[in-house]
């Protein structure tokens, strides 16, 4: 279920209609007489196959289509799917390519695609300085005090403003080449001098305020680079704060940014969609499920089919009932001896379900431990433990709590099944365990011993710190 939607990356990949011709990359290479010469491209940071073509015995590829190819770079991959150059592709796509598999930066040349010829005269630029940054890099690995990083740091500054200038030069003289785009976005905010009666804030409000006034997102130039998702990833784990109500208003701005062109739409709300509905950090799912109710409900992923929105829209609305600071829901349920169960009449300062499967090997190890940590530590800080069976036989039940000595927890199943646990808090696989406050709403779920153990501590220390200060 976290890889949900790895199914939407397919439907970015719908070529858009830009010219009518079509595209023809001819490819010659030196080196190969017979393969397949392979033309990718970047989604993001992730790469996909776009055209293959073979190569004849005079080693000449021909990747050709009648809808032409979404701007952006693109990879022109050997046959060996190891080695690769990168292309770039915009308004002119009927162009020559020759390469020299010995050589991919010198050797490589174009004919009729002046986009290319630039691109190829800086990553000769970037070659040529790869010497004094190795040099920077073995200096300062070689470095034993601050003052040894101290005067390696102006060469390291140095290189970077000779390359900065190069690309300012260039968008300068080529303002609207696609290169001068890709350039402009990875620029980054210069924040000025800190006004007097500014507070200590001042550089981190310009930054983020500024953070993207040279990204074009009115064009989807950007889409088929890596640059927009750096861009977004950075903007969103170093800029924003990390909570998923402030997240919420900052995707929502970000979205907005983007009305105006569909590709770039598209691009930003899959991957905010996709990074926080697959995030590794607890309470990120908030911002998955507000991103479904807002645009997915609403009917403006417009490139997916019913099906594909329909699995995204449900797996919002089973995540929906168990989000951090939420409610928890009521389970009535049954002890060991058949006897009625009710969340809500445990009566706990904190509240710990653990759902878990006798059978489990994973349970096997993590419930011993869940319980070791109770005896030791979590018993005196008011903690009470539910344990609820999710499969195996009542036997198999019976006999682990017996063998691992399982006791002080209320041990309970759902024979009937008429609690409908499994959507309420999201359980199919186990363990999963939720740490429940003394209203029983939801501080925390599917952490480990440690990380329980942690947020635990953190409360008891804010109690106590609240107490002494009355």
């Amino acid at each position: 279920m976290r890889r949900l939607l790895l199914l939407m990356i397919a439907t970015l990949l719908v070529h858009g209609q830009m010219m009518a011709q079509g595209y023809q990359l001819t490819v010659k290479l030196k080196n190969y007489k017979d393969g397949k010469l392979f033309l990718g491209h970047y989604m993001g940071k992730s790469t996909f196959l776009a055209d293959s073509a073979d190569i004849s015995p005079a080693g000449v590829a021909v990747l050709k289509g009648k809808t032409p190819l979404n701007a952006g770079i693109y990879l022109l991959v050997m046959p060996d799917k190891q080695r690769y150059i990168e292309t770039l592709i915009d308004k002119h796509q009927v162009f020559e390519v020759g390469i020299d598999t010995s050589d991919f930066v010198n050797k490589t040349t174009y004919k009729n695609s002046a986009d290319n010829d630039f691109f190829l005269a800086y990553n000769k630029f970037l070659a040529a300085q790869d010497a004094d940054g190795k040099e920077i890099q073995a200096k300062l690995k070689a470095a034993r005090t601050a003052d040894d990083t101290a005067k390696v740091q102006p060469l390291q500054t140095a290189l970077m403003t000779k390359i900065q200038d190069y690309r300012l030069k260039f968008i300068k003289e080529h303002p609207d080449n696609i290169l001068s785009t890709i350039f402009n976005a990875m620029r980054e905010p210069e924040v000025p001098t800190k006004p007097a009666n500014e507070d200590s804030l001042f550089a981190y409000r310009y930054f983020k305020t500024h953070y993207w006034d040279n990204v074009d997102l009115t064009s989807d130039r950007l889409v088929r680079t890596p640059v927009l998702e750096a861009k977004l990833q950075k903007y969103f784990t170093q800029l924003v704060i990390g909570m998923p109500d402030s997240i919420n208003v900052e995707a929502d701005v970000m979205i907005d940014r983007t009305r105006k062109n569909k590709e770039v739409f598209k691009f930003v709300l899959w991957w905010l969609t996709y990074n926080y509905e697959s995030s590794p950090y607890m309470g990120m799912d908030a911002v998955f499920v507000h991103l479904v109710e807002k645009y997915y409900v609403g009917g403006e992923a417009y490139w997916l089919n019913d099906e594909q929105k329909n699995k995204i829209i449900n797996r919002a609305y089973a995540l929906a009932p168990n989000l951090i600071g939420q409610q928890a829901a009521q389970l009535e349920l049954k002890d060991t001896a058949s006897q009625a169960i009710s969340l809500y009449k445990t009566q706990a300062k904190y509240t710990i379900l653990v759902f878990w499967d006798p059978t489990c090997g994973h349970c096997k190890i993590e419930v011993p431990r869940l319980d070791s940590a109770y005896n030791a530590k979590w018993k005196a800080q008011g903690v009470k433990m539910i344990g609820i069976k999710t499969e195996g036989s009542r036997e198999e039940w019976i006999s682990f709590i017996k063998d691992h000595h399982l006791k002080g927890w209320i041990h309970a199943s759902d024979p009937q099944s008429t609690s409908n646990y499994r959507r309420l808090y999201d359980v199919y696989s186990t363990p999963v365990v939720y740490l429940l406050d003394e209203k029983k709403k939801i501080v925390a779920k599917r952490l480990g011993v440690e990380q329980l153990d942690q947020v635990l501590s953190r409360r008891e220390d804010k109690g106590d710190k609240a107490t002494a200060s009355k």
